[in-house]
C-alpha cells in the first residue's frame, strides 16, 4: 500500500510539473524580443542624454547656471544618474525650450530662467533620489 501512494505521488508530482511548464513556457519572451528591447531603451537613453548635454552645454545656458551658482558639469553629471523615465521627460523639456527659443517664441530671459528650473530640478531629483 505504501508502495503504491509513493508510485501514485511521483506520477501526480510528474504530470503537475509538466503542465506548469507547459503553462509558464507559454509566457516566455523570446530572448531576440528581449535583446532587441534592452537594445532600443540604450539607444533612447543615450539620445535623451545628448539632447540634455548639448542644452546644458549652451552658452546661454553655461551662463544662466553660473547665475544660480551651478555648475554646467555638475548638471550633466547628475543628469547621467537620472533614471530613463525622468532622463526623457527632462529631456522633452529642454527639446522644447530650445525649439521654442529658436522659433522666437521666447527670449534670452526666458531662456535662462528655463535653464536654472531644470538645472534645479535635475538636482533635487538626484537629491530625493539618494534618500
Amino acid at each position: 500500500m505504501r508502495n503504491r501512494s509513493s508510485s501514485f505521488l511521483a506520477i501526480t508530482s510528474l504530470t503537475l510539473e509538466s503542465v506548469f511548464a507547459q503553462e509558464q513556457n507559454t509566457h516566455v519572451i523570446p530572448l531576440a524580443e528581449l535583446h532587441a528591447s534592452a537594445i532600443a531603451a540604450g539607444k533612447q537613453r543615450q539620445e535623451n542624454l545628448s539632447q540634455l548635454e548639448r542644452f546644458f552645454s549652451g552658452e546661454s545656458a553655461e551662463k544662466a547656471l553660473q547665475s544660480a551658482h551651478l555648475s554646467g558639469d555638475q548638471v550633466r553629471n547628475v543628469v547621467a544618474m537620472l533614471d530613463d523615465q525622468e532622463l526623457a521627460t527632462l529631456a522633452a523639456r529642454a527639446k522644447k525650450a530650445n525649439s521654442d527659443f529658436a522659433a522666437g517664441s521666447l527670449t534670452n530671459q526666458e531662456l535662462t530662467y528655463i535653464v536654472i528650473a531644470l538645472g534645479t530640478a535635475v538636482l533635487i531629483l538626484v537629491i530625493v533620489a539618494a534618500r
